[in-house]
């Protein structure tokens, strides 16, 4: 039923409850999990310009280690990871990646707990990705 499933991740410690979801449904039906992280341009078009390229290199060094414990845990586990980050819109992205990507299920956490998601948009990803997503969501509460 799910071949290729997709498991966004801001790196927090809390989305390490939607990772186990993920990894135990990749078990079950012998899946490859895609992690993906989006670095939101929007937290560093909105800064000054001084500040811009110090910014960016911080989301994007944040994306790094995200992904790389996303990655060493889920192979850890003896199932395949594709990891990507991308810089965009988040929920956008997410959904557009997932299409392109075929997968068969979005694996994710009620809400993100790291920069703007936590400050501004406490759940906003998640609810956006749930309407727009072309694919089941599997919302997982994080708290």
């Amino acid at each position: 039923m799910y071949d290729d499933i997709l498991l966004p991740t801001d790196g927090s410690s809390a989305m390490a409850t939607a990772l186990e979801h993920a990894v135990a449904i990749a078990t079950d039906q012998d899946a490859r999990i895609h992690v993906i992280y989006v670095v939101d341009k929007r937290l560093y078009t909105a800064a000054s310009e001084d500040s811009t390229d110090e910014i960016r290199q911080s989301l994007e060094e944040e994306a790094e280690i995200a992904l790389d414990d996303a990655r060493v845990h889920i192979e850890d586990e003896g199932i395949e990871c594709l990891t990507h980050s991308e810089e965009g819109i988040p929920y956008t992205t997410i959904t557009d990646y997932a299409d392109e990507q075929e997968v068969d299920l979005v694996v994710m956490g009620t809400h993100g707990e790291t920069g703007r998601e936590r400050m501004v948009n406490l759940g906003s990803t998640t609810e956006r990705v749930l309407k727009n997503a072309s694919m089941p969501v599997l919302v997982v509460d994080l708290e």
